[in-house]
């Protein structure tokens, strides 16, 4: 006696078409929300005025109380062959176009011959009380290398330069971009019209809006 074989329809089988249709909605539904996720959080792109660093005791400063005004980034010392003709210019350009449309920021760095060895507060006692100056000195930070500070590292990609000594300078627009950079030995007088001309331009733009 031949034993019973029954076959029965498999009762939910669906058509290979039907789950290739499937298949491809997910896939597209996939895409789209990565597509929209991407487009959602994509990082906005930096400006220099985005960044945060520290002042002199160490308390969290945003750069973009800076935002609107030309300023001109330094990596400062005390103790260099450049310290007197450099904290004397800056301080000349400073009180000349600042502080309405103009500031110099100064970044005290030791990574250039040791010469910058005192606290953020001395550093900035000395650049005071020796020069009288009157534009912000922030805490001491590195600007080579992996410990980099972010603002820095930022005008250093920016603009393909990197410090090969102390006191450079970058200037930066009021939009928070690059805009040229000097060395330490490069006379003030290669500065002065360059920081004119975007002051004329902050100052135009201005009277546009009104």
């Amino acid at each position: 006696m031949e034993p019973l074989t029954t076959s029965y329809p498999l009762k939910y089988s669906v058509p290979k078409a039907k789950v290739f249709v499937v298949f491809l909605s997910m896939v597209l539904c996939t895409t789209i929300l990565c597509l929209l996720q991407l487009r959602l959080f994509k990082p906005k792109i930096k400006d220099f005025y985005s960044f945060e660093v520290k002042d002199s005791r160490g308390r969290i400063i945003s750069l973009e109380k800076y935002r609107g005004k030309a300023t001109l980034v330094v990596n400062v010392a005390s103790y260099c062959q450049y310290t007197d003709k450099n904290y004397i210019a800056l301080q000349e350009l400073h009180r000349e176009f600042g502080p309405s449309h103009f500031s110099v920021l100064a970044f005290p760095c030791n990574q250039f011959g040791q010469s910058e060895p005192s606290s953020s507060q001395e550093i900035e006692s000395f650049a005071k009380g020796n020069y009288g100056a009157t534009f912000p000195v922030f805490h001491k930070i590195k600007i080579l290398g992996s410990e980099a500070d972010p603002a820095f590292k930022f005008l250093i990609d920016s603009s393909k330069k990197e410090p090969r000594w102390n006191f450079w300078k970058y200037l930066v627009s009021p939009e928070g971009k690059v805009v040229k950079f000097w060395r330490p030995e490069e006379p003030i007088e290669s500065i002065k019209p360059e920081v004119t001309s975007l002051i004329r331009q902050i100052i135009m733009k201005k009277r546009e809006d009104l």
